[in-house]
């Protein structure tokens, strides 16, 4: 269950890992907000679904409805994404329905995860950050994210791709996707940017920023004041970015804060080296000079210098980091290492709660 308004990336794994579970053999339903792009993305995938309001955390009758329709579905297993949907998941503490709360980032704990029967984090750091907060170690599991296989590019969609940028056919691009909020850190990359030369090696030098949100008009307003407007190619949220990762040389994860990265594992998919700032996630995902490079957060300069490093190494050796990087993925982040973690884990979690319920004299 989740009741995101908006379709980041944890949205968008949300519903990779109800298709995956479904894919898998498993009876996956998601419950989502109604008209929420999760809800329509969910949809558009043929998934079985149902919805609740989740208009607050106090909506009680979500909290109710929930109740009623885990009975009606006869489910094992609830799965809650972040705080509003946890807070609003409260079992009967004597049923057999286990409660499993999922986390991507270092939310508030107390009034809101709390009640859950165990919980997942996408990174050591988040399970850390929750045993620090009191929640039993035993009893929260590491299972990280998985991304989709690369899309299959040709030469002649490369070639649409850079007639719809305006982009020439010899441009290196560097690429960065995401939302335009402040954590994302896409000032300092424009910043970053401008201290890059217009072209290298005789090649003009161009940076796709794709994605949409609040700031966009303030991040485009900014491309101009530093004299980079034709420079600099705002896409859009793109729902399949698959060209223009083909199509970029490098790239760039700014954030200011990241619990994971997806964008990462993304890019990695496609073979890309990566250049991100030392965010919790990219730290963690990121080993500094063998899978991408790390620059300090918030400090542009220190930015454009490991981006012209990377742009000014040899091709070989951008390719070995890219490689590198997509070997990382396959090993530790492949779909089926992860769905398999969480079918394995909901079989343990509900044997556990049956026995203990067998051992209490409890039911129903």
């Amino acid at each position: 269950m989740i009741g995101s308004r908006q379709y980041g990336g944890a949205d968008q794994f949300f519903v990779r890992l109800v298709q995956a579970l479904a894919a898998a053999g498993e009876e996956a339903t998601a419950v989502t907000r109604p008209t929420s792009p999760v809800a329509r993305a969910v949809a558009a995938a043929g998934l079985p679904q149902r919805h609740l309001p989740l208009a607050s955390k106090w909506d009680l009758f979500s909290r109710w409805r929930l109740r009623r329709m885990v009975g009606e579905l006869g489910v094992q297993v609830v799965q809650s994404y972040m705080g509003r949907a946890t807070r609003l998941t409260h079992l009967p503490p004597s049923g057999p329905v286990v409660h499993v709360a999922r986390l991507g980032g270092f939310y508030k704990v107390q009034g809101y995860y709390e009640h859950a029967h165990a919980w997942v984090g996408n990174t050591r750091a988040v399970c850390d950050y929750l045993a620090a907060a009191g929640l039993p170690r035993e009893r929260v599991f590491l299972i990280g994210n998985f991304v989709e296989p690369p899309e299959q590019t040709t030469e002649e969609d490369l070639d649409r791709t850079r007639a719809e940028l305006g982009l020439p056919r010899d441009a290196r691009v560097i690429f960065s996707l995401g939302r335009f909020i402040g954590i994302k850190g896409f000032d300092d990359l424009l910043r970053a940017f401008a201290r890059l030369p217009s072209e290298l090696e005789g090649r003009p030098l161009f940076l796709v920023v794709a994605g949409e949100g609040p700031l966009a008009q303030e991040l485009a307003g900014l491309a101009r004041t530093l004299g980079m407007e034709a420079r600099v190619k705002w896409p859009g949220w793109v729902d399949r970015p698959g060209r223009l990762y083909a199509l970029s040389e490098v790239f760039v994860c700014p954030s200011r804060h990241e619990t994971l990265g997806n964008v990462i594992l993304e890019a990695w998919t496609y073979g890309r080296p990566v250049v991100a700032t030392d965010t919790p996630g990219a730290t963690e995902l990121v080993a500094d000079g063998r899978t991408g490079l790390l620059a300090p957060r918030g400090e542009p300069e220190r930015l454009a210098e490991r981006l012209s490093e990377i742009l000014t190494v040899t091709t070989a050796r951008r390719q070995a980091l890219g490689a590198s990087g997509r070997e990382e993925v396959s090993s530790k982040h492949g779909r089926e290492a992860i769905v398999s973690a969480y079918i394995g884990l909901y079989g343990q979690l509900v044997q556990e709660r049956s026995a203990r319920l067998r051992g209490s004299g409890g039911g129903g």
